[in-house]
């Protein structure tokens, strides 16, 4: 299946300042998640962005920020984004929408949250270069296990370049400009 736009919605996991420069290229996990921030803007993709014990962590890098419209942010302590109410809510009041995750620490909040909306019958991908862990092998167990229980596995160029499907679409040249 194709991703298609109108039914996404960008879930940005856990980037927060005190945890990011733990993680595994973390460079480039915050560039492609400012990229698909800028280009669910532009494409009018509903955004939600969690915070884990933002006290402890700190809030997500101000890099990002400015990218993420006046979405919401959501301060949580459970590990994934889906067993706290109000980001549940969040993530399900439109409907079943694909949820496109990215964000950090993809063998905890990234696959806790994937796991647990698929297994409620979310459709859910993971943006593969957009996701993290403090260490490579925990990364590379969580994206195995997430594409075993049946969650696709996708790029950060695949999510855009499916949204827009056409070079004709009006926002063409507005969102392939941020990967060039």
């Amino acid at each position: 299946m194709l991703l298609e736009r109108a039914r996404s919605q960008l879930l940005v996991v856990d980037v927060q300042e005190r945890l990011a420069p733990a993680i595994d290229g973390i460079e480039g996990v915050e560039r492609n998640c400012r990229i698909l921030l800028e280009a669910a803007h532009k494409l009018a993709v509903p955004v939600m962005i969690s915070e884990q014990y933002p006290h402890g962590l700190g809030h997500t890098l101000p890099s990002l920020l400015p990218h993420a419209g006046g979405n919401q942010v959501f301060e949580k302590l459970e590990f994934s984004c889906f067993a706290n109410h109000a980001l549940r809510t969040a993530l399900t009041e439109h409907g079943n929408r694909e949820t496109v995750i990215c964000g950090t620490e993809a063998h905890v909040c990234v696959l806790q949250t994937a796991l647990e909306m698929k297994g409620a019958g979310h459709e859910v991908v993971i943006v593969a270069d957009a996701v993290s862990s403090r260490s490579l092998a925990n990364r590379a167990l969580a994206l195995d296990r997430a594409a075993r229980a049946g969650i696709e596995i996708v790029s950060t160029e695949m999510v855009l370049f499916e949204w827009l499907r056409s070079a004709a679409d009006p926002a063409f040249r507005a969102v392939s400009t941020l990967i060039r």
